[in-house]
Parts: C-alpha cells; structure tokens; sequence
C-alpha cells in the first residue's frame, strides 16, 4: 500500500470579497496569537474573514472583525469572544514596512486567505488599494471575457 504523503498547507478560510473590492500590490505571511479554543475551532473550519481588516495600533499590527465560532464542547469553562482583536506576528522589518506603505502611500491591509503551515495557523494579509466602482466592473467585464476565451479555445480544439 502506497504511502500518503502528509498534508502541509490547508485552506481554512478565504477572503473572497477582498479580490472584488481591492487592487492586491504585495502579499505577506502572518502569524496568529491565538486562545486554545480558537485553535479548536479553526481545526473543525470555524472561521470567517469577511467583514475583518487589519489595522496598526502601538506599532504591532491586529486582526480585526475576523469571526472564529467557538465550538460549545471546548470552550465550556471560559466566555470567548468570537470577534476579539487578534495579535498578528511578523517579522520587525516586514512590520515597519507595511506601517510605512500604510500611513506614506495609502495603501490598506486586508486579509486574504487563513490556512494551516506545518502545524500552524497562517494568515495572507496583503497591502491594497481600494477600488472605485468602476474599477469593479471593468474587472467583472475582463474576467467574463477571459472566461469566455477559454470557452471559445475549448471548442476550437
């Protein structure tokens, strides 16, 4: 019998809406100050970014409005709070930088994606620029069309 090889990376939720509504300039890897029964619940995929941001506070960088449900069986003995602000763990320079991008330039940071790394809860946070509503729908427009063209290249062959 052939040996599976381990699962390493495992998407636990995604940020959809962040695609739709921001240009993504550049991608960064955080990792996530966490309670145990929020590990919990993220192991059973209890988690949503949807309505969640990052925001910048006393130099450190928190996860905000990011909903982990909490599983009724592991977290009877505590009151936890589903939608606290969660610290994020960079490196010192990757931190100075995106507080730099964020306050000089503009920019917004935004959560992507929350999934496990050898063991560990990740986050995808990303600096982004906000898009107008036009911008959304050329988009739309553009994807459409690129769905289309493969359509057409599927057929031809």
């Amino acid at each position: 019998m052939a040996k599976r090889a381990p699962k390493t990376d495992a998407s636990i939720a995604r940020n959809k809406k962040a695609w739709h509504d921001y240009f993504i300039e550049e991608e960064f890897e955080a990792g996530l100050a966490l309670e145990g029964w929020e590990v919990k619940s993220l192991r059973e995929g209890r988690a949503q970014l949807k309505e969640s941001y990052v925001i910048i506070r006393a130099g450190e960088l928190f996860l905000f409005g990011a909903h982990f449900s909490p599983l009724p069986a592991a977290s009877s003995h505590i009151s936890p709070d589903p939608t606290r602000s969660r610290k994020l763990l960079l490196h010192t320079n990757e931190i100075s930088k995106l507080i730099g991008a964020v306050e000089r330039k503009g920019y917004t940071l935004v959560p992507l994606s929350l999934y496990w790394k050898k063991g560990r809860a990740k986050l995808r946070i990303a600096l982004a620029k906000g898009k107008k509503q036009h911008d959304k729908r050329a988009s739309i427009r553009q994807r459409e069309w690129d769905r289309d063209q493969h359509r057409l290249m599927k057929l031809n062959r």
